[in-house]
């Protein structure tokens, strides 16, 4: 099409009378879609997310706006039918904004596009088609954007999961039923006796020593967030971020860590029943194929539009019940817990380092004590389980809120603060293997227990380094950096390796 033509069309549309309500309900909602598409797109890439996008924020307003439309002719509304329109554009466009930045329903605010909405409806109806290519403009501008971030996501190669040896083969010699806890933050007993910290446990401590289970000190996380430490966990290797300063989510970390990974993988192959139970559905909302076979979460029960984390599910329940699952097979749980967690991220939201030291303490009793139940619970039915806990990052407890993480910093218990995490495990008729002392990060807990599963200690000679990584943004270079390195010092090395 000429620019003429264009220019002519664009022309016709701005002083013509005739109303166009579809194209006015599009306008109000493609922006705010697109938007905020590419600023979650790694929690939308589903079809199911893509068809209830295009419904809830385009199809259903092009219903609502052609029947106000069709309403606003009727004689009743003769008087104020023209700003039917006006009104719905500027509310809906408001809106759906509010509801991408915000998610809850923020009364006031509502208020507030409701109040603009009017008035806008009332003093500027003339003006609504101008208003309305503003709106394609500012989504054509965000569609540049979102086809940047697809088609980087469709470059993305993930060759870093490539092992160096046999052990996707890998054949179990031992088949305990095996259960992985996962406390969200939660930092090893050696760190919590320390100034950041101070927390007495011993109640808890005390507990798990009565159950058998080994304790390993100074244990600490390889990345300092919850996707790209568990990607790193699950796929017994280092991604170092992927070499994206951008984000900390490793790419496809979703699908890696729930739909295909060696670790879940390796027990399925030795025909393990697998379950995944979890407080929270994070690592479901993009809607990944489930690897495993249970999981106490349905995907008919996660909201398309969220905070991050979802409403908070029982773990305690499914897991008696899964427990007792007679099955003639091996049973492989992992078991996400919300609980610790970390400080409160941005510096808006914090109430300062002590307040949120005891909201973290505080969450940290609880977590205890629904830890305390689940290893009750598979204790009475499993006595012979093989249970490991182990946190995937640290509790930030010491910073005021969690994004000073990036500034550099050279302080130990800083540093320690963001890595160090919990390993207590219970084998199996209280046989530890004498290579344990080789657990030291995330990255080869889960070769070392192949290895230990498997009685073939050669893989564990491709152990990775016990190194922990972190994006650093502030009083450095952006850049990726080695923290710690392998023997638990504080470092400070770029990553510099080419893709």
């Amino acid at each position: 099409m000429s620019k003429q033509k264009q220019k002519s069309l664009l022309n016709t549309f701005l002083t013509g009378q005739k109303d166009y309500p579809v194209i006015t309900a599009i306008a109000a909602g493609l922006y705010p879609v697109v938007f905020y598409y590419s600023k979650n797109f790694s929690m939308l890439n589903s079809w199911e997310h893509l068809g209830y996008f295009i419904t809830a924020f385009l199809l259903c307003p092009a219903i609502i706006f052609t029947l106000a439309q069709r309403l606003s002719k009727l004689t009743y509304f003769k008087s104020v039918g023209k700003h039917f329109l006006p009104f719905l554009n500027i509310f809906t466009f408001l809106y759906f904004l509010k509801v991408f930045l915000y998610v809850d329903v923020e009364r006031k605010k509502i208020v507030v596009i409701f109040i603009l909405s009017l008035l806008f409806a009332w003093f500027l109806y003339k003006h609504l088609k101008k208003v309305i290519v503003v709106q394609f403009i500012l989504a054509f501008i965000g569609l540049f954007s979102l086809v940047q971030v697809i088609l980087e996501k469709a470059a993305y190669k993930d060759v870093w999961t490539q092992q160096p040896d046999d052990i996707g083969q890998v054949v179990f010699k031992k088949k305990p039923n095996v259960y992985f806890i996962e406390p969200d933050g939660y930092v090893s007993f050696s760190e919590l006796k320390k100034p950041f910290y101070k927390v007495e446990n011993s109640k808890f401590e005390s507990f798990l020593e009565e159950e058998n289970f080994k304790t390993y000190p100074d244990f600490r996380s390889n990345y300092s967030a919850t996707l790209s430490s568990n990607g790193a966990t699950f796929m017994m290797k280092h991604h170092y971020y992927d070499l994206d300063t951008s984000s900390e989510d490793v790419e496809n970390a979703r699908e890696i860590i729930m739909s295909d990974n060696i670790v879940l993988n390796a027990f399925k192959q030795n025909n393990y029943e697998t379950y995944f139970l979890s407080e929270t559905p994070y690592f479901l909302l993009n809607r990944p194929k489930l690897g495993y076979d249970h999981s106490n979460i349905d995907y008919s029960d996660i909201a398309y539009i969220h905070n991050g984390m979802g409403k908070t599910e029982p773990v305690l329940e499914p897991l008696a019940s899964f427990v007792k699952d007679e099955v003639d097979k091996p049973k492989f749980f992992f078991i996400q817990l919300l609980k610790p967690w970390h400080i409160k991220s941005r510096k808006g939201s914090s109430e300062g380092k002590e307040a949120e030291r005891n909201h973290w303490i505080e969450a940290m009793r609880k977590s205890n004590n629904l830890m305390t139940d689940i290893i009750s619970e598979i204790k009475q039915n499993d006595p012979e389980a093989l249970i490991m806990i182990m946190g995937d990052h640290g509790g930030y407890v010491g910073l005021d809120y969690g994004d000073q993480s990036y500034k550099k910093t050279q302080n130990r218990d800083v540093v320690y603060s963001i890595f160090s995490t919990n390993l207590t495990i219970h084998w199996p008729n209280n046989i530890v293997p004498e290579y344990d002392s080789k657990l030291k990060t995330p990255v080869n807990v889960f070769r070392i227990l192949f290895s230990y599963l498997s009685e073939n200690e050669s893989y564990l000679d491709n152990l990775q380094e016990d190194a922990s990584f972190i994006i650093l943004n502030e009083d450095t270079p952006e850049g990726i950096y080695q923290y710690i390195d392998s023997a638990g010092n504080i470092v400070f090395k770029e990553i510099a390796i080419q893709k």
